[in-house]
């Protein structure tokens, strides 16, 4: 984890979380389950092959600020991380992986 994330208060990480993630829950529940079935369907895992963070984002917007708990804090750091990391790359695997935790390079 960088450094610069670590010391987030609270309040500021909500606020970047929330204009860094530009999908809702619903959006990103629905992409992540059509990103996980391929041509031969959805895989018998229960978790449909989808990873830890892209399973844990989702719950976070549906949550108010004061109801976070410490899993949620780390889960908006991890993706305020990985947002960080790879900028506003487009390229379709890192627009993938971006958009797996929410955040849609190409939304403007």
């Amino acid at each position: 984890m960088s450094a610069g994330f670590e010391g987030f208060d609270t309040d500021l990480l909500w606020d970047e979380f929330h204009r860094v993630v530009d999908m809702n829950s619903e959006e990103l529940r629905t992409y992540l389950l059509a990103d996980a079935s391929d041509e031969e369907g959805f895989p018998p895992d229960p978790d449909l092959g989808v990873d830890e963070l892209g399973r844990a984002v989702p719950q976070v917007p549906r949550k108010r600020k004061g109801d976070l708990t410490k899993v949620d804090l780390d889960v908006m750091r991890q993706v305020m991380e990985l947002v960080e990391t790879m900028g506003g790359r487009t390229d379709d695997d890192s627009r993938r992986e971006l958009v797996s935790v929410g955040h849609d390079p190409l939304r403007g």
